[in-house]
């Protein structure tokens, strides 16, 4: 069995009259990238606080290598690195001098490893950290959090506020950081293609828990996408295997889960169907925010792929 380096087990937590996490469970092996995926207010944020100690549960359990997340020490802290939306960085600092500071403070820093990546990203050891743009902020972060050598890297929406050109940058950083560490990651996001570049797993929040907990190649496999158009005003089709099915000009956008050639020589029968497609995760993410008959989702959630990550 693989060893668990992240575990949620049931874990709620409320702020006053607001339930944020009703019962949130999934766990992430070693050396697995999983991505926690979710609206605005869903409870990424208040899940990655959860695991690093800076909140508690209310009821449930969550842990790190083991331990539990309300107690962790020093020697537990020193295996984790953390990323920030806000890349908090002192102001006072140069790059090199946020480089020696890092140096001092953790144990397994790799000082000519973040020198190297530090020129790789384009900057220069005397930049002072205000005059650091975002994007430049994001990268410098990234780099000192790799070079402590973590067992796990958490990161929370990283690429928050930078264009598209600096998200490709920092995702190429973080790639390139993580291509021979073997370093378990566990992030949240907002832009779903970088997701599904760097990926295994995706866990999508959804009212305090899971909707989704499954492997990137799994969701591939199993669901599909295609255009139908009905015959002689037959009803778009319903059941367990239809995760979305949405009215366009002419045609309906059906998102299918497990379709098996009887059912889609059915459509075929009652209408035009469009040969079926893996869809982006995005459209996915989409379909799920959209309403879609959340019965059908929860196919997608804990037993699905149980044997690789729980």
């Amino acid at each position: 069995m693989t060893e668990t380096i992240v575990e949620f087990d049931q874990v709620q937590r409320w702020f006053g009259a607001s339930h944020v996490l009703k019962g949130l469970s999934f766990r992430v092996p070693r050396g697995q990238v999983y991505a926690l995926l979710g609206r605005n207010g869903a409870g990424k944020t208040t899940a990655l606080r959860i695991l690093l100690g800076f909140l508690w549960p209310l009821a449930g359990r969550a842990s790190v290598f083991g331990h539990d997340c309300r107690q962790l020490g020093p020697v537990h802290r020193a295996r984790i690195g953390y990323v920030g939306e806000d890349h908090r960085l002192y102001p006072t600092m140069t790059v090199r001098g946020a480089v020696a500071f890092e140096a001092g403070t953790r144990p397994l820093f790799r000082r000519d490893f973040a020198e190297r990546a530090i020129a790789r990203c384009g900057l220069r050891p005397e930049q002072r950290i205000p005059r650091l743009s975002r994007g430049q902020r994001a990268q410098l972060s990234l780099v000192l959090a790799v070079a402590g050598s973590p067992e796990l890297l958490v990161c929370d929406d990283p690429a928050l506020g930078l264009d598209v050109v600096m998200r490709r940058e920092l995702l190429d950083v973080l790639i390139d950081l993580l291509a021979d560490t073997g370093c378990t990651v566990l992030f949240s996001s907002h832009f779903l293609q970088d997701v599904e570049r760097v990926a295994d797993r995706i866990g999508i929040l959804h009212d305090g828990a899971l909707l989704v907990d499954a492997t990137l190649d799994e969701l591939k496999r199993r669901v599909r996408r295609c255009a139908w158009t009905p015959r002689d005003g037959a009803l778009p089709p319903s059941g367990p295997q239809v995760l979305a099915a949405t009215k366009r000009r002419g045609c309906h956008e059906l998102t299918l889960l497990d379709a098996t050639p009887a059912t889609l020589a059915e459509l075929a029968a009652r209408g035009e169907l469009a040969p079926p497609t893996a869809p982006s995760l995005e459209e996915l993410f989409l379909d799920l925010m959209g309403g879609g008959p959340r019965a059908a989702f929860a196919e997608l959630a804990g037993a699905a792929g149980e044997g690789e990550a729980r």
